[in-house]
């Protein structure tokens, strides 16, 4: 089975640089396809300084959708909005003012991972921080998911001596010149030693040693959510308009391969505290993947119902599921329920007493709002428009003029 790889390098133009992040991908476009991916085979797309985070989100999410294993090479910056406080990956035209609008939140790249199985994701990442960033990442560490494993480093601000440069990266790419590809923990400590002097200011990124099995089950503590191992199931917002797959416009995307839409999840990381089976998503997964679209929804369904009843229907268990929901419906091609249940889940967290800038609402409504503009029946989607777009009027979003959108396209509808 091919491999996919993911070259991203992406930093402001001008003086907001903070690495010279394009200067990686000469030295990693010339190592072979098939040793980046660590596959016989494998597909590359390159991205280079992209402007566009809807562009990213759109290839990012081919990518993750192909199946095989996925390495994702990604060199930067990372800075925080100043509404949310959440690090955001810098593009070409990000601003410190900007930053909501013009560069890719971080949970973006952590949702779109978060459908494939677990030990087929890997991120070789060389990050370098701002100083607000950077202070935030020692209280908030960098969270990519539970099925992705994390290689690489981030960099402290360098100064004022102009942009850094990409050395952790550089160093992989020379490494993997030669024609091999070691395991990445390897790969990692190599680079690691060849850099001496930058590590021991930097954050160094692994993954966690695997736990030595207990004689015992072991009791996981409560996060502050309150259910054990949970957090927010935030699920990054869809292109208005553009169909899952399309073009990223001015992104500078070149490669080899075909960029794809997903058909089916490859798989679903395991979620603590559900009923039955220790991991149904694997179930569903399969199910989804075998084309038994009813057969996964009623899974689903189960466990939303056990989550209801054990915590209420505003628990982020509960949303959870519902949320499953909403994507087994985009995946059996729905797209009416699809956007149904995601303005439900969007009502869910708003009643709740969540923000309306909340990542998790943002998301639901820029979802609900995508799949309304996939919905094929005249009289459906007329009849769902309204709530849409009173729903988007309390919840605008990111991207400028989604208000509008809803009401121009439910103008149309009005008229047919």
């Amino acid at each position: 089975m091919p491999g996919t790889v993911l070259l991203l390098a992406a930093s402001p133009l001008g003086r907001g640089r903070l690495v010279d992040a394009a200067a990686v991908l000469p030295v990693l476009a010339a190592v072979a396809p098939t040793v980046l991916s660590g596959a016989d085979t494998a597909n590359v797309v390159e991205l280079a300084d992209p402007v566009d985070p809807q562009g990213v989100l759109t290839r990012l999410r081919a990518a993750a959708a192909a199946p095989g294993p996925l390495t994702v090479y990604l060199t930067g910056q990372l800075h925080l909005d100043r509404r949310q406080r959440l690090p955001h990956l810098a593009l070409a035209r990000t601003a410190p003012a900007t930053v909501r609008y013009t560069a890719l939140p971080w949970h973006w790249i952590r949702e779109e991972l978060r459908l494939r199985p677990p030990g087929q994701t890997a991120l070789v990442v060389d990050l370098h921080a701002d100083a607000e960033v950077w202070r935030h990442l020692h209280e908030h560490p960098l969270d990519s998911g539970r099925t992705a494993a994390v290689y690489g480093r981030i960099a402290p601000p360098a100064g004022r001596r102009g942009p850094a440069e990409p050395s952790y990266m550089k160093t992989v790419a020379t490494l993997l010149r030669s024609g091999h590809r070691p395991p990445l923990d390897e790969l990692h400590q190599q680079a690691l030693a060849r850099i001496p002097e930058e590590t021991p200011t930097n954050i160094l990124l692994a993954p966690a040693p695997v736990p030595v099995p207990q004689p015992y089950p072991v009791i996981p503590h409560p996060t502050p959510g309150g259910s054990p191992g949970f957090g927010p199931a935030v699920a990054p917002p869809e292109p208005y308009g553009v169909p899952v797959g399309a073009g990223a416009g001015a992104d500078a995307a070149t490669g080899v391969g075909t960029v794809t839409e997903p058909s089916a999840p490859a798989g679903v990381p395991p979620r603590p505290g559900t009923p039955g089976t220790s991991d149904p998503h694997a179930a569903i997964s399969a199910a989804v993947q075998a084309g038994r679209h009813d057969e996964a929804d009623a899974i689903a369904a189960r466990h939303q119902a056990a989550a209801v009843a054990a915590h209420g229907p505003a628990s982020e268990d509960a949303l959870h599921w519902a949320e499953v929901r909403a994507d087994l419906a985009m995946f059996a091609g729905d797209a009416a329920r699809s956007c149904q249940v995601w303005m439900e889940v969007a009502g869910a967290r708003l009643t709740a007493g969540e923000a309306v800038d909340a990542p998790a609402v943002e998301a639901a409504v820029d979802r609900a709002h995508h799949q309304w503009g996939r919905i094929d029946e005249t009289a459906r989607a007329r009849e769902l428009g309204p709530a849409l777009a009173e729903l988007r009027a309390r919840v605008p979003g990111r991207r400028r003029g989604a208000l509008e959108d809803v009401r121009r396209q439910l103008r149309e509808l009005q008229r047919t």
